[in-house]
């Protein structure tokens, strides 16, 4: 009967409708307003920029000249009026994004990323987290797990049940949504890159030289990315129609020259 009782609290907590739609077509949870997540988003970033040095110079002429390539051949309307991308001192070769517009790219990156095309792979699935709105959703996913979790507690009186249940939660939902999320920002990534005029083919080799440079990790089923393979093999099935977007965004004038990153 408790077992019963435990796995309806779980249910009614985690499985409500979902009440967005991804860009991909997937069925989102987005429990928040987005003005408010966005306001999250420049608060942490604030203080991100005041405990980090920005990198000034080539690296920062670089990467801006390749988002704004990107940025320009957005849908009008789409995603925030305004676009933070910068390049900021770090060893680590990765890069985050935050809700409101804000994409941080790490000077480690560079070193991994070996032209123009390779980042433009970057910073597109960078903003690509925040047009699908995944922050809110992790956010939402995060609420409403909580939530749950303090349900079995109270009904069942077992503050280790709820523990072991959490850990379960975990692994079993919140990490494997997320998952999900770096995938979908891998394909739609591609494609806004692709339609700015940047080689999608770059995708492929910038995630064999991400791989030739890490160090080891977790698992993936502990991890909130799709391993390397899974990345490069997704991305092969959408390159055919992402090298179309290319070739049409050539044809209509768009074809990035952002140099190299030692010239």
């Amino acid at each position: 009967m408790m077992r019963k009782t435990v796995l309806s609290a779980l249910t009614l907590s985690l499985g409500l409708s979902a009440c967005t739609t991804s860009p991909l077509g997937r069925s989102q949870l987005s429990l928040f307003d987005s003005n408010d997540i966005d306001q999250q988003g420049q608060k942490a970033f604030e203080e991100y920029r005041q405990s980090h040095k920005q990198a000034t110079g080539r690296d920062g002429k670089y990467v801006t000249c390749i988002a704004d390539a990107i940025i320009d051949t957005l849908p009008e309307g789409q995603g925030p009026s305004k676009w933070t991308v910068g390049v900021y001192q770090d060893d680590e070769p990765n890069a985050f994004a935050l809700p409101g517009g804000y994409v941080v790219i790490n000077t480690g990156l560079m070193s991994v990323a070996k032209n123009q095309d390779q980042i433009a792979t970057v910073v597109g699935h960078e903003m690509a987290h925040v047009l699908a709105h995944h922050a809110n959703e992790r956010s939402s996913t995060q609420s409403l797990t909580s939530t749950g979790l303090g349900v079995v507690q109270s009904v069942t009186g077992s503050s280790a049940l709820a523990q072991l249940l959490g850990a379960g939660a975990q692994y079993g939902v919140l990490l494997p949504y997320s998952r999900r999320q770096e995938s979908e920002a891998d394909l739609l990534g591609l494609d806004l890159m692709a339609r700015a005029g940047f080689d999608p083919r770059a995708s492929i080799a910038l995630w064999q030289n991400m791989s030739a440079a890490s160090k080891g990790g977790p698992p993936t089923w502990a991890s909130t990315h799709p391993n390397d393979g899974e990345r490069s093999k997704a991305l092969e099935g959408r390159m055919q129609s992402a090298i179309k977007l290319s070739e049409q965004a050539h044809a209509a004038g768009h074809d990035p020259n952002c140099g190299s990153i030692s010239s």
